[in-house]
Formats: structure tokens, C-alpha cells, sequence
């Protein structure tokens, strides 16, 4: 299993700080999370049902009715590889390292590139995959590019799969409305609530693409794959285009907030998106564990050194980041 954020019982053992006084901002989850009205009753004692307008809400979200419910589209990255014979898979680096693990495991070569190898990869590779915005570099792709990438790979049967799980944030449907469309038939979108809409714990996402992906996909993954008030959760939010505009206000609003303290402490420029701030620098490990020894929790990244560093969420919070921060200013 790869290590992934949030991991705060292990972080309170290590570091003998009681879970209750930890700050996390490892996971690039947003801290105001849609408030979810009331389960009913019934959700919890009945089988969900695909008719119950989840996929409506989602497709006019999305701009797309070709899409699939999903137990989180970390599904997806584990079953698609599963869904081609082997060939050669180009992974975004650095990137979620969920993707490199799921193509190896279904006996694909693997071929890691670099975003301005994009032409070359998707004009010799079989499958191209790659976050956009990229995790936990922030770095964005231009939807011109990406559709070029994608003809090219198409002219080999090949696929192009965008995760789009921070794209959310910068408003639109970005390619998920074209995906598996007349314009990009081989164009796999991956959308998930658990970043923008902080509803990491319901475990819902989608897939947009072509019929002749999503039917088998949808076979590998199962009946019933989202439970019931989760399915709820997300009909919900994806229906509440007020509260998701206010969400990518305050979202914004924060980000740009977060890299003027990190500037102010001397981090320098970051990058990375309205959810998280991405610093590449060689004191990963020891920033990292100066925080940790506050109950601090940030992501740390060694191939290469890097920081991702989430949002806090109330004001005691930002203080108490702000006061971190200044007491790692001394160290070497």
C-alpha cells in the first residue's frame, strides 16, 4: 500500500501527540465540507438504486451524460489499467503515485514523463495519465494540449485518462464535457468529491467516457458501488451551484492567503491550486518534522523533496500554522 495523507493515528503514535491536538493539512481536502442534509431513514435500510437522479445531477454538473457512478475514482485507477492488454503507460511525474502502482500491477510498461514530453509520450505510448490540475506540483495542462495529446493517441487505439480531482476549484466543466464525445472518443475524465466539496469520507466519483469504456468498466467494478447516503450526499452537492460558488471564493481566497505566510516565512514561491500550496525544496523531511513535532501533519514528498501543505480551516488554525512557521524560521 503507498502512503497517502491523512494518516493521523500513525502520526500520533510516532510522534506521542494525542490524535484530538493534531492540525491536518496533508490531505488537500477542502476544510468547509458541503454540509450534507439529514439522511433519510430509508437510505440506510434499502439497496441503492441508479434511478434515483444521481446520474442526472452529476451530468448536468459535468456537462455530460456519459459518466459512472464510482466508490471514489481511486476505483477507476485501479480497474482501467485492468481494462487494456499490456502495453507501454506513460504516468505524469511526479504525480499521485496511485497511478504509476495500478499500471504496473496490471503488467503494463511503465514510462514516466515529464509535462513537456507530453507530445512525444502520446505519439509512442499506448495510455497516457496524468492529473490536471497535476498532484502536488498544482501544474495545469491546456485543454487544446490535452485534446491534441489525445488525437494523436487515438490514431493507436491508445487512451488519454485526465484526473480531474482538484479541477473543481477553477469553475466549468473543464474536459469532462468532451470526454469519450465526438471530439475526444479515447478521452477518460476522472472526477471526486473529496477534495472541493471536503466529502473525502463518502467516497464518490465519477468516470466520463465513451460507452465501449464505461460498460466493461462498470462490470469490473460491481453492482451497488456507492452506498446509499453517500449517494445522497452527492446529489445534493452536486446540485447546489450556490454553495459551490461561495466554496471556490473561499477556496481561492484561502489558497492566496496561505502562499503569502509561506512567503513570509521565507518558503519562497509555491505553487500548486485553491486547495493546497506545493513547495519543491531539498528541506522536505526536515520542515516536515519540525511541523510534526507541533501536531501539525503535512504531505511530504521525496522523489523529488517536496512540501503540500493543505488549508487550515478557522482562525485558531491559521495561527497556530503562522506560529509554527516562525519557530522553523532558526533552524539550519
Amino acid at each position: 500500500m503507498l502512503e497517502h495523507g491523512g494518516k493521523l493515528r500513525a502520526a500520533a503514535a510516532q510522534w506521542g501527540i494525542p490524535l484530538a491536538d493534531w492540525l491536518d493539512l496533508s490531505t488537500g481536502v477542502a476544510p468547509d465540507a458541503y454540509p450534507v442534509p439529514p439522511i433519510a431513514t430509508a437510505s440506510w435500510r434499502r439497496l441503492p438504486e441508479d434511478d434515483d437522479g444521481l446520474v442526472a445531477v452529476a451530468a448536468a454538473y459535468y456537462g455530460s451524460d456519459a459518466l459512472l457512478p464510482l466508490p471514489g475514482s481511486q476505483a477507476a485507477i485501479m480497474a482501467l489499467p485492468r481494462l487494456r492488454p499490456p502495453g507501454t503507460a506513460a504516468v505524469l511525474a511526479p504525480s499521485y503515485g496511485e497511478y504509476a502502482a495500478a499500471w504496473q500491477a496490471a503488467g503494463h510498461r511503465l514510462r514516466s514523463f515529464a509535462a513537456d514530453e507530453l507530445e512525444a509520450v502520446a505519439a509512442s505510448c499506448d495510455t497516457v495519465m496524468l492529473g490536471n490540475p497535476n498532484n502536488p506540483t498544482g501544474e495545469r495542462f491546456a485543454s487544446e494540449r490535452l485534446l491534441a495529446a489525445a488525437r494523436r493517441l487515438q490514431a493507436r487505439g491508445g487512451w488519454l485518462i485526465v484526473d480531474e480531482a482538484f479541477a473543481d476549484a477553477d469553475g466549468g466543466a473543464a474536459l469532462a464535457a468532451l470526454a469519450g464525445g465526438a471530439a475526444a472518443p479515447n478521452l477518460i475524465v476522472l472526477r471526486s468529491l473529496g477534495k472541493f466539496f471536503g466529502l473525502a469520507g463518502a467516497r464518490v466519483g465519477f468516470a466520463v467516457a465513451a460507452p465501449a469504456v464505461l460498460a466493461p468498466l462498470a462490470e469490473l467494478i460491481g453492482p451497488w458501488p456507492i452506498a446509499h447516503p453517500a449517494r445522497d450526499a452527492a446529489r445534493a452537492a452536486l446540485a447546489d451551484a450556490a454553495w459551490q460558488s461561495a466554496q471556490r471564493a473561499r477556496l481561492h481566497a484561502a489558497s492566496d492567503r496561505l502562499a503569502q505566510m509561506l512567503s513570509a516565512h521565507g518558503w519562497g514561491v509555491t505553487a500548486g491550486t485553491a486547495l493546497y500550496r506545493y513547495l519543491a525544496t531539498p528541506r522536505a523531511a526536515e520542515i516536515f518534522a519540525a511541523l510534526a513535532g507541533r501536531g501539525i501533519l503535512i504531505r511530504r514528498f521525496d522523489a523529488p523533496s517536496g512540501l503540500r501543505i493543505g488549508l487550515p480551516g478557522t482562525e485558531a488554525e491559521w495561527a497556530r500554522l503562522d506560529a509554527a512557521l516562525s519557530a522553523i524560521e532558526v533552524l539550519p
